[in-house]
């Protein structure tokens, strides 16, 4: 059966059995978890991954690569090859409360979106590793408080420390993309809470890096109003790119209060959901 890579999907078959060893490689401290192959494709990588003994499932989204895949791994018979999207996908269906491991060469232009459902299940994703395109990398493995991070490192860094192992180049695939590629990998680490409201965490993050070039003080207006007292505070002097992944828990400390203290001064509530007051 001939596949030919499908553009509406972003598919960029990787052909370089060196580099899907080593990927299959990055997954060598998790020996005995379950894994999730997520975009399977032709099986390069598939091969390797069984190679190495691991209690491998697949994910793939694409039915003509689902049946070449039923017709070359007899491994991954018997309700292995998932025939659906993954970021649909109830993961506790696969594997109920147990740990298990993601890896894959990801669809570039869903790859955050990847990441961001690996951190919802980040209790049971021990690690996740895989390709991606370079610039991704290098913002998700930024430095905290260097001028590549961003809203995806903030959001993924709490939870999983970030390696960039090795860039690709763009000979690997077939059809060659036009940027160059890197594998990276997230392992959980030992944290078990931000020691502030999670949810407004990630609308503090997010609310300072739409516009990341500003000063927190101005970046911050959309939640906290234009005239919010807080602004007097340091913090507030500085850009999102310049806070720490604590720096960005404090900030979100603050917020929380004034957001309290505005809602009491008012007789009014907080929104669960979106930390406005109403």
């Amino acid at each position: 059966m001939n596949i030919r890579p499908k553009k509406s999907l972003g598919q960029h078959f990787l052909k370089d059995r060196e580099i899907a060893r080593r990927i299959a490689e990055t997954l060598s401290a998790c020996r005995g978890l379950p894994v999730l192959e997520v975009g399977a494709g032709t099986g390069v990588l598939t091969r390797f991954l069984l190679d190495l003994g691991h209690d491998l499932s697949v994910v793939e989204i694409d039915a003509l690569s689902v049946r070449y895949l039923e017709q070359h791994f007899p491994a991954l018979s018997g309700g292995r090859i998932h025939a659906e999207d993954f970021l649909g996908m109830q993961l506790n269906r696969l594997y109920g409360d147990a740990k298990f491991c993601i890896t894959g060469n990801y669809p570039y232009y869903i790859s955050s979106q990847i990441f961001f459902k690996v951190l919802e299940w980040r209790e049971q994703v021990v690690c996740c590793s895989g390709m991606i395109q370079k610039e991704v990398a290098e913002r998700l493995s930024a430095a905290p408080g260097s001028r590549r991070s961003g809203i995806l490192s903030a959001l993924i860094q709490p939870w999983y420390d970030v390696e960039y192992l090795f860039t690709v180049d763009e000979g690997a695939f077939d059809p060659p993309p036009k940027v160059k590629s890197a594998v990276v990998r997230l392992t959980r680490n030992g944290r078990t809470g931000l020691g502030c409201d999670e949810a407004l965490y990630r609308t503090v993050v997010k609310t300072s890096f739409n516009q990341r070039r500003k000063m927190l003080r101005n970046s911050m207006k959309p939640l906290l109003g234009k005239d919010c007292p807080c602004f007097a505070l340091p913090v507030f002097d500085r850009r999102p790119e310049q806070l720490s992944i604590e720096g960005f828990i404090e900030l979100t400390l603050i917020a929380g209060r004034y957001l309290e203290e505005a809602a009491a001064a008012d007789g009014q509530t907080i929104h669960p959901s979106r930390h406005t007051l109403r």
